[in-house]
């Protein structure tokens, strides 16, 4: 098949960790590169964000990512990108005129907009189009309240999307219910999880050396729905059942907390320093994926509390790692880890219970040992990048199929009259 990827702000070429880079920009990579294995062609459409990148970057042979000129070519906050995206769905248009693909996957809402202008464009009929929405705005406006940054016509375009979107690709059970209460016929909606590079994320292999007796790492885009203040706040409480030789190590944003840092940063580092923590926490920043096998399997646990999460990949790492993992029971993370089995859900904002849970496997080198293996067995089990690309697979192929049957019906209708 030739399959056009649409990801209006998550490139598959962008460093992670800033806050608009993170799972998405990994999905759409990994899916990308794990189709193309399978002899698929795939072009990723995506908005240049810098006047120096090339219009075409060939990735691997049948894989290259296509930058589009769509608003200005810097760093756009993702909320601030709708006025552009009729521009990105006429670059995609024109460039379907050259090649047309069989199937377009949309990935985000404004990504599913441009994706189903563009399959408009031509004068044949429509090219059908699977959308991953990645996060809802329903859930977000539901958790964040007057802090969504989202553009207000996300109330009735992200739905829209769904509705005409041909097929949905959901990544975790909890989103089909969200689906469901959007209106969206879930009749049309397949799963396929997120994924991880078990090859390179595995529990074999040099670890980072830590400062202190244990190590409890967050990983991220540093945005308060993220519930890092909650695993600050846990590390506290640690201290007070017994293990004050605890440090977290967070990784994601600018690495500093001065004037420059992101904005939660400086949030996080006065929350640790009011808390007595400021010699416990370290902000690393960025850090090169190289990098991050060792970084792992230098913690003790992998600590994820968000408000909610689409799906998550950081525990997936962890997991395959052969790292326990504390987990928030929101959206993804629910079905990921499993709980007394690969690692500990506790609730969202609840720092007394992530305490609890992290006093229960510091205190056990057996149990976090037991719960690290069965992570990487579950991560290889159902989490391979093969294996989510060939569930999407299937998914193109049910809408394609879907497509063919309703133009047969149309063809033999057409012929009774």
């Amino acid at each position: 098949m030739r399959i056009a990827m649409v990801s209006e702000h998550a490139s598959p070429l962008a460093a992670l960790g800033g806050v608009d880079a993170g799972g998405q920009n990994v999905h759409v990579a990994a899916l990308s590169a794990a189709l193309a294995r399978r002899g698929h062609d795939i072009r990723v459409y995506t908005r240049r964000d810098d006047p120096a990148l090339p219009e075409r970057v060939r990735v691997q042979p049948r894989l290259e990512v296509v930058h589009v000129n769509a608003g200005p070519p810097c760093e756009v906050p993702k909320d601030e990108l709708l006025p552009f995206i009729g521009d990105l769905a006429t670059g995609i248009g024109r460039d379907f005129e050259t090649v047309a693909p069989d199937i377009v996957h949309a990935h985000f809402w404004m990504s599913g907009l441009a994706a189903l202008e563009a399959a408009s464009a031509g004068t044949g009929p429509r090219v059908p189009v699977v959308q991953t929405f990645h996060a809802l705005g329903t859930v977000k406006r539901r958790h964040q309240g007057l802090a969504d940054t989202s553009p207000e016509e996300r109330r009735w375009l992200e739905p829209a999307v769904g509705r005409s979107a041909d097929r949905i690709i959901a990544t975790c059970s909890d989103e089909v219910f969200e689906l469901k209460a959007m209106g969206i016929d879930v009749a049309k909606v397949s799963i396929a999880p997120c994924g991880v590079a078990l090859e390179f994320f595995t529990p074999v292999g040099t670890a980072a050396t830590g400062k202190r007796r244990h190590r409890i790492l967050s990983v991220g885009r540093l945005v308060p729905r993220k519930g890092v203040d909650t695993v600050i706040q846990a590390l506290a409480l640690l201290r007070d059942k017994g293990f004050p030789d605890t440090e977290l190590l967070i990784v994601g944003g600018k690495g500093n907390t001065g004037s420059d840092a992101d904005p939660e940063a400086r949030r996080l580092a006065l929350l640790a320093a009011e808390l007595g923590l400021g010699e416990h926490v370290t902000f690393q920043g960025q850090v090169p994926r190289e990098d991050m096998p060792g970084i792992f399997r230098s913690a003790d646990a992998v600590v994820c509390t968000p408000w909610y999460e689409p799906f998550g990949i950081v525990p997936l790492e962890a997991m395959a790692c052969g790292i326990p993992v504390v987990a928030a029971a929101v959206g993804g993370l629910a079905d990921t880890v499993l709980d007394n089995a690969t690692g500990i859900h506790v609730p969202p904002r609840a720092p007394e219970a992530t305490a609890d849970a992290l006093a229960m496997l510091l205190s056990s080198p057996q149990l976090r040992q037991e719960f690290g293996a069965a992570g990487r067995t579950r991560a290889a089990a159902r989490y391979s990048w093969d294996r989510v690309a060939a569930d999407s697979e299937k998914a193109y192929r049910l809408t394609l199929a879907a497509r063919a049957a309703g133009s047969s019906a149309a063809a033999l209708k057409g012929a009774a009259l």
